[in-house]
């Protein structure tokens, strides 16, 4: 979901967003979604499904600029560098899941190895197109915004080892349009849901590890946070 607000917040796309629970879904959106899970989107033409159709149709559709290149042959290649970065959203959601530091090592190891192959082949920056904005690059800041809470809450840095990587990371974290993709709230519920008690970055946070120290301490929020991690 976050990804596709993204591409909509930067072609200044018309929208509208409604969340649902997971646990309780709507018949509307079972009706609507083949597969039962988000985000959808609903246009005139009737619902498409999967983030990755749908942030091409919008940047196809809306807006005087694409962030998918024209060459054939370059299109293909963030494609598949958007693949790469989706295949490691669960990776990532079980790093931060982790219950205890075996478990995250482990974890943090399959995370750090997406990050080494992306790492190999950013350039000069600032984006991954050189200094064009791209759909590779609102794929991979799912990845890299919440690698920046986990920073800042924990002091867990997956992205040490990589520097280019980390000023890509700086550089979308200034974009306001990117920051929008988070919802009001975004952090705590974050927090709620990756740092609680029973995992072993959840207690680090509690035990002032992280620059923000405990949740109610932190002055990391979708507003800030590109300050926070610079």
């Amino acid at each position: 979901m976050q990804r596709v607000i993204g591409v909509l917040e930067l072609k200044r796309a018309t929208y509208e967003v409604e969340y649902i629970s997971l646990l309780d879904k709507p018949d509307w959106f079972l009706k609507a979604s083949p597969h039962g899970q988000v985000p959808i989107l609903i246009v005139d033409q009737g619902v498409l499904f999967e983030s990755g159709p749908i942030t091409e149709y919008v940047d196809e559709t809306c807006g005087e600029f694409r962030l998918h290149p024209s060459d054939p042959f370059i299109r293909a290649r963030h494609r598949a560098w958007v693949e790469l970065a989706t295949s490691n959203y669960l990776v990532q959601c079980r790093t931060q899941r982790s219950l205890d530091a075996e478990q995250l090592n482990v974890n943090r190891a399959e995370l750090s190895s997406a990050f080494a192959k992306i790492e190999a082949v950013l350039g000069s920056g600032p984006y991954f197109h050189d200094s064009k904005l791209s759909l590779v690059d609102t794929a991979w800041f799912v990845l890299l915004h919440r690698a920046c809470i986990i920073e800042q809450c924990t002091g867990v840095d997956v992205l040490a080892d990589f520097p280019k990587a980390k000023l890509w990371q700086r550089e979308l974290l200034g974009l306001e349009t990117l920051m929008k993709s988070a919802p009001e709230g975004f952090i705590e519920e974050f927090v709620n849901f990756y740092l609680h008690e029973g995992t072993y970055l959840g207690t680090l946070m509690r035990d002032g590890k992280g620059r923000c120290g405990s949740i109610e301490n932190a002055t990391c929020d979708p507003a800030t946070l590109s300050s926070c991690c610079r």
